[in-house]
């Protein structure tokens, strides 16, 4: 008998406990505007410079954090899992590729890749942005964006994500609020699909909640690892 498939969904909280910055004040507000008024291809048009800055200041934070004992473990689930696995991110921070990661998407883009609006290249990207940095590869400037997916836009790799939650049989999310869609959306998608499995972890409960079967409250860094050795344990046993 085939193991079960495994697809994993993480969300900010898998991340906060690294202590990545969210640059929203207890307001809500950066620097006095909302974040969708920096994070939008409307703002990229019309205010280039502030949307550089924003995310310069969120790439420059990239350097500042390290992977803890979720991702940690969660690569450690990717490599011993003897059946199919998927991890797919809504954070767009760098975390679990330097945990090891392999079998990841990003849904929502990458703080650590550009891509250029006229000439379609992605390029890994450390340093800072700004409006006339050229594009190496066509040398137009004012066309590099940070390689995010903005408010308005289409998150990446729906059609293989929605593939795997079409044959899931165990579902996992870790993190997210489940206010975002279409993310919010992939519990009950797995359940539709037959997913024996559909399990939470969040330290409380959220808007979708109600579409698991288990619920592990508490911080990522603890109930990950243990969720991980629980999984492991089975397959092994």
């Amino acid at each position: 008998m085939p193991h079960p498939r495994i697809v994993i969904l993480t969300g900010a909280g898998l991340s906060a406990e690294s202590g990545v910055p969210t640059f929203r004040g207890v307001d809500g507000l950066w620097e006095g505007y909302r974040v969708e008024e920096v994070a939008s291809p409307e703002a990229f048009k019309h205010r280039p410079e502030l949307v550089h800055r924003f995310y310069n200041l969120r790439r420059a934070a990239l350097k500042t954090v390290m992977p803890n004992a979720a991702h940690e473990s969660l690569v450690r689930l990717e490599r011993e899992w003897p059946g199919s696995f998927l991890h797919i991110t809504q954070n767009v921070d760098d975390l679990n590729e330097r945990a090891g990661a392999r079998k990841l998407l990003h849904m929502h883009g990458q703080l650590a890749k550009v891509r250029c609006v006229w000439c379609r290249v992605v390029l890994d990207w450390r340093e800072d942005l700004f409006v006339e940095t050229p594009c190496p590869e066509c040398g137009k400037t004012g066309k590099l964006r940070p390689d995010i997916v903005w408010f308005g836009e289409m998150p990446y790799h729906i059609d293989e994500i929605t593939r795997a939650l079409e044959t899931v049989d165990i579902f996992i999310c870790i993190g997210t609020s489940g206010v975002v869609y279409p993310a919010a959306g992939f519990a009950r998608l797995a359940a539709e699909n037959g997913a024996q499995r559909l399990i939470e972890i969040n330290p409380e409960s959220t808007e979708i909640s109600s579409h698991f079967t288990e619920h592990r409250q508490g911080p990522a860094s603890v109930e990950v690892p243990r969720l991980v050795d629980e999984l492991l344990a089975e397959v092994g046993s």
